[in-house]
């Protein structure tokens, strides 16, 4: 039976990595925590697979925007009054 390219349930064969086994470390990957040749055969298999590499590429991409995009900023005024109050000493419960 031929594959016609069109069914994406990443049932095709990977000899390293299976597809599920890829797309489960994808995270890990992702973050730098897999050894180098858990890295390698993972990069080889997204090399190799357009299906789980457009997983990883969303991801990817996902972690770009978010990382850009959600930082707080945290005005001068705020940071400086923080500051005042962390180095004022704190007054003893008999103080009060």
């Amino acid at each position: 039976m031929a594959d016609d390219g069109a069914s994406h349930d990443h049932a095709h064969d990977h000899l390293e990595t299976p597809c599920e086994t890829a797309l489960q470390e994808l995270y890990l990957f992702l973050d730098g925590e897999l050894t180098p040749d858990k890295r390698s055969q993972i990069k080889s298999h997204l090399d190799d697979c357009s299906p789980c590499f457009e997983a990883f590429d969303f991801e990817a991409e996902l972690r770009n925007v978010i990382s850009k995009r959600c930082r707080d900023e945290v005005p001068d005024s705020l940071r400086d009054a923080v500051a005042r109050i962390l180095d004022t000493p704190a007054d003893s419960p008999d103080d009060r």
